[in-house]
């Protein structure tokens, strides 16, 4: 990885999230340079192991990670790593969540259920987090406040809606996570 000298705080995020929900485009719409991508075609072999009924035009799949970069001003970069979201890669998310501040763990409200293995992950490994509400097209807008609820979150972790294909919304989402670490640094 390169390190620019001129750059005093470099921080390691996370993107996370279920199988399907945008981690892949949320790190292509923020990152400043060309993104690294590992995505292979989606084959007969995951039959069984990946459920695409909620991503029925999905037709890759990351195998290891996402990188980008992300600067916010001349000495602070934010370094983001996309996981994968299915179970059998979740030996990726260990290595991968060493030196991470937070993670922005990307929802998808029509599929709350496969977001409880990503929580359960992200906890584990001690990392401070912000939720993220990916609002696909067609989809009924859920009050956050309930999916707060339905998350069984504590009262401290922010919940906000993004469009990760949207530059700007997936760049508020990573805000509120970089304020929620700050505070919690404060």
């Amino acid at each position: 990885m390169y390190l620019d000298p001129d750059v005093s705080h470099a921080v390691k995020i996370l993107i996370v999230g279920h199988f399907g929900v945008g981690k892949t485009t949320c790190i292509g719409a923020l990152s400043e340079i060309e993104p690294l991508r590992t995505e292979e075609e989606i084959t007969e072999a995951s039959v069984g192991f990946d459920d695409l009924s909620g991503t029925p035009d999905k037709t890759t799949t990351t195998v290891a990670m996402d990188f980008g970069r992300l600067s916010l001003s001349d000495s602070l970069v934010l370094y983001l790593f996309g996981t994968p979201g299915q179970e059998r890669f979740k030996e990726m998310w260990e290595e991968l969540s060493r030196g991470a501040l937070g993670a922005l763990v990307l929802v998808d409200p029509e599929r709350l259920d496969e977001s409880f293995p990503v929580l359960d992950l992200v906890e584990r490994f001690g990392l401070t987090y912000a939720i993220g509400v990916n609002h696909f097209d067609g989809t009924v807008d859920y009050p956050l406040d309930e999916i707060h609820e339905a998350l069984n979150l504590s009262p401290e972790t922010p919940v906000v809606r993004c469009d990760v294909r949207d530059e700007q919304s997936a760049a508020q989402a990573l805000i509120t996570l970089v304020q929620h670490l700050m505070s919690l640094l404060a």
